[in-house]
């Protein structure tokens, strides 16, 4: 997130000088059948920020103005950055763990899981955090932060779950969440990326329990979210690194050495 500096041809709706974060996908072709139908998400021939576009470990970058969300003036640079990736794929998820999920389970509670959290709990749904076995100081932090009840992922929550978030990159934790959600319930995997899926009975499965994946985002999952979260009153816990030591961070986030979302400041 940043400032803008210039502005390109055409341009409308932006104005120099504004404060805008730029999302995980960055541009989008516009003209596959995904775009046209309403699945940007899905777009044959998309490009996301600091990874296939230049930007996010850089001091500066060239952004689509399609995908670059207007911020506003409240609130500190460090606090908001965490919106724009972790906030907004996390709000992905819960959308699609459906409205009628009043127990909500996160598996895997890091940058994600701490945001959706309290926008779960803003809804008037229970939380229940999921972590890394015998980790007591993120299940702490879970339960400061609204959780009814936190454990590891090897325990079985205290009841049957509507829904489950899966943000950690961990296949195993698939047939566990298919364990611990209801008949109807639904599992939700919101990582790009997940270790490889051990293979599991049927039952797990049957009584219509739904296995669903969350690919990037839509414009409008950006305007929804970045619009309520204001209201919400998001807290975000973070721990700031500068630029040149992203690697660390990368390093300390695998370690799980922080709580909440880690932040480069150039």
């Amino acid at each position: 997130m940043g400032r803008i500096d210039a502005l390109g041809e055409g341009v409308q709706g932006l104005h120099l000088g504004q404060r805008v974060g730029i999302p995980w996908l960055g541009h989008t072709c516009g003209t596959c059948r995904y775009c046209h139908t309403g699945h940007e998400n899905l777009c044959d021939h998309p490009l996301f920020t600091g990874y296939t576009r230049d930007g996010g470990y850089a001091t500066a970058a060239i952004a689509d103005a399609r995908y670059a969300f207007p911020l506003g003036e409240e609130g500190d640079d460090i606090d908001l950055a965490p919106l724009l990736c972790a906030g907004l794929i996390g709000w992905r998820s819960l959308v699609m763990a459906g409205e009628d999920a009043r127990t909500v389970g996160l598996y895997g509670f890091g940058a994600a899981a701490h945001i959706i959290a309290q926008v779960a709990i803003w809804q008037g749904r229970q939380v229940y955090g999921l972590t890394r076995p015998g980790d007591r100081k993120t299940q702490d932090f879970a339960r400061d932060l609204g959780a009814v009840w936190a454990g590891g992922s090897d325990e079985a929550p205290p009841e049957p779950l509507d829904a489950a978030i899966i943000f950690a990159p961990v296949g195993a934790l698939v047939p566990a969440a298919l364990r611990a959600v209801r008949k109807g319930g639904r599992v939700v995997c919101a990582g790009i990326h997940m270790s490889e899926i051990p293979a599991f009975s049927y039952d797990l499965l049957w009584e219509e329990r739904q296995l669903v994946s969350v690919a990037n985002l839509t414009r409008q999952d950006g305007i929804d979210f970045l619009s309520l979260a204001p209201k919400i009153g998001i807290r975000t816990s973070t721990t700031r690194y500068p630029l040149r030591d992203a690697n660390r961070a990368l390093d300390d986030l695998r370690a799980g050495r922080f709580e909440g979302a880690a932040v480069l400041v150039p």
